[in-house]
């Protein structure tokens, strides 16, 4: 069992941060890998990565937005509590090297997986430009970690309720012109963020890393599930992955598949809600 020490509610409570004993993953753990957790016998084995990581505590920060069942139940787990498994370190660690300036971009959730990318480069001996966005101020996550993080930080929002009105593309972009020294763009987040990113440093010829978030099942490579198309290859983001050259991946491709099972998961939200079966897309 793997007890959870702390635990944080983030961006009108939808958003849920565990603190996790988990001493021998955190002792191996890389910037970019990933653990798969089970809340108990009968639950669903969720992929996620590792926002923190501290080996003296021996514990893992997780991050995750509650989306179905099997996130609703992981956020009804208190302090104290325990998930039956997490499993992991897993998938390829995050190639960390001094480059120069590299810029950073995330959004929602996929800031936290960015946030020990970030301090990585930056500990590298890089300078560190990030970009953080959210739909409104009140969704933002770790703005201040982020700070911290990197020599200068920007911040949007589609609405306009922070920093720049717009999205991280309006930004990346007024940085690709200004600086023609960045010699590599990593974004994180939504897979249309990322595809947009992606279309962005094309244009300037910036070599872009992403991260995939395929649907998985037991992350060995096993099962196939989280296959993905990467350069015209299926590759697995589980071993394979999760970080791919953006300007290869097939992102309409990534975002069917992950559509694949919406409305089962919709259903099993509503019924874990105590709503019924109805399928409200």
């Amino acid at each position: 069992m793997f007890k959870i020490v702390k635990r944080e509610e983030m961006a009108e409570g939808n958003v849920i941060l565990n603190e996790i004993e988990a001493p021998l993953i955190a002792r191996k753990a890389k910037p970019g890998q990933f653990v798969i957790l089970k809340a108990n016998e009968e639950g669903e084995r969720i992929p996620l990565t590792m926002a923190e990581t501290d080996p003296e505590k021996g514990t893992l920060t997780i991050i995750y937005m509650v989306v179905g069942k099997s996130t609703a139940l992981f956020r009804d787990l208190k302090v104290g509590d325990s998930y039956q498994d997490v499993i992991g370190p897993l998938g390829k660690p995050t190639h960390i090297d001094k480059m120069g300036r590299v810029v950073c971009v995330g959004g929602g959730t996929g800031v936290a997986v960015l946030r020990p990318i970030t301090r990585a480069m930056k500990e590298a001996g890089n300078e560190v430009v990030c970009i953080i966005g959210a739909r409104n101020k009140d969704l933002l996550i770790l703005e201040k970690e982020m700070e911290a993080a990197s020599e200068r930080l920007f911040v949007c929002t589609d609405d306009g309720s922070y920093g720049h009105h717009g999205f991280v593309t309006d930004v990346l972009k007024r940085e690709l012109k200004e600086n023609q020294d960045i010699k590599l763009a990593v974004t994180i987040g939504p897979v249309p963020m990322m595809k947009y990113c992606c279309q962005v440093t094309a244009e300037f010829g910036v070599k872009t890393m992403v991260s995939l978030n395929p649907i998985m099942v037991d992350g060995t490579g096993m099962c196939g599930c989280c296959r993905v198309s990467v350069d015209g290859e299926t590759k697995f983001a589980c071993v394979d992955g999760p970080e791919f050259d953006g300007h290869t991946c097939d992102f309409d491709e990534l975002t069917q598949r992950l559509a694949a099972y919406r409305e089962d998961e919709v259903r099993s939200h509503n019924i874990f809600l105590g709503k019924g079966d109805e399928c409200e897309i």
